[in-house]
């Protein structure tokens, strides 16, 4: 049976000091995300059925999946989607850090402007209790939007795009930033690869 695998960075574990520092990048990557691959491998081992399923069909269809397996997928299967999207949307630092073309425009009519965005989904990921993320989306009317999941779900499960995401369990910036996520949330705009989300924002236009 196919196994899920870790996904290689990007970039080096210290690309995105000071933003997020190099041993979060290593133990984040390598101990959190490595153990949703691992225990999402364990909970589909003899379940012969579901191998070449892709992540997002088992997300999708969890009330088909045996009962005794469908939390062990939802929070890991969940840890292991959100988590490789959220490497693919990061980038080194800068400060004049805005959207371009298609998804601008896209922002900007939906929110109002990019600052407005900017507050919309800060209070998204100040607002989510305990630990979750919050995510700029693509809904089902193929408009962006901002929402945010408990723990590990992932917007899939709504039948939504996530096309960015921001990790707001304090494993993610406990070490530099202990208990000021809000310090955290306002960093984050610096280190965005709006090429990354543009290009999700299509795909999921002609999804």
């Amino acid at each position: 049976m196919a196994t899920f695998t870790l996904p290689v960075l990007p970039y080096g574990f210290n690309a995105l000091e000071p933003v997020i520092d190099q041993k979060t990048m290593e133990i984040h990557h390598g101990k959190h995300h490595q153990t949703y691959v691992n225990n999402l491998n364990a909970a589909l081992e003899g379940h012969e059925a579901l191998s070449g399923k892709t992540l997002e069909e088992l997300l999708v269809n969890l009330e088909a999946l045996p009962t005794s397996i469908q939390a062990a997928v939802r929070n890991n299967g969940g840890g292991h989607l959100n988590h490789s999207l959220f490497w693919e949307v990061l980038t080194t630092p800068s400060e004049n850090n805005v959207p371009t073309g298609e998804l601008a425009a896209a922002i900007e009519k939906k929110f109002g402007s990019f600052e407005k965005f900017q507050d919309e989904f800060t209070k998204a990921a100040t607002g989510r209790f305990g630990s979750g993320w919050a995510w700029l989306i693509v809904n089902k009317g193929k408009q962006v939007d901002i929402t945010s999941t408990p723990n590990q779900d992932n917007p899939i499960m709504e039948g939504e795009t996530a096309i960015l995401g921001l990790d707001v369990w304090e494993h993610a910036y406990y070490l530099s930033y202990q208990n000021r996520r809000p310090d955290y949330i306002s960093n984050f705009f610096k280190i965005i690869n709006w090429d990354a989300v543009s290009n999700k924002y299509k795909e999921a236009l002609n999804k």
